[in-house]
């Protein structure tokens, strides 16, 4: 695999994502767009952020395969929520959404609190960087 996961021992321990991931030349970058609960029927689909995290998610894996990648591929990982303490109340039961999907590798992530999203029903919205060898 040409993405490399790097621990840096000086900071506090990376759980659930990671502090760098490193991409050996000669890969196909591929920039994921905002991905939400939206369904094929145009509407969001779940009541609550884990609900539509896992929408979220497997509309992530679902571009990520058209574009000829795997969640192996991801690198970084943005996560744009309405309710941050909503999302950080649920991290036991998003834990077993994020393996169902993208397994036990984690990309470099971070979490970012909005004031809304583009559909007003939205509650998380994810947008992804992979590296394909």
């Amino acid at each position: 695999m040409a993405n490399t996961i790097v621990n840096a021992p000086e900071l506090a321990p990376a759980v659930g994502f990671s502090h760098a991931v490193v991409s050996e030349p000669g890969g196909r970058v591929v920039h994921l767009g905002g991905q939400t609960a939206l369904g094929p029927d145009n509407r969001i689909h779940g009541d609550d952020v884990v609900a539509q995290f896992d929408v979220a998610a497997g509309n992530v894996v679902a571009a990520l395969a058209a574009a000829g990648g795997t969640p192996d591929d991801l690198v970084s990982m943005q996560i744009f929520v309405t309710d941050v303490e909503a999302y950080k109340n649920r991290l036991r039961d998003l834990g077993p959404v994020w393996q169902r999907h993208f397994g036990r590798r984690y990309p470099a992530a971070g979490l970012f609190g909005v004031t809304r999203l583009f559909d007003d029903e939205a509650l998380i919205e994810l947008m992804g960087v992979a590296v394909i060898a």
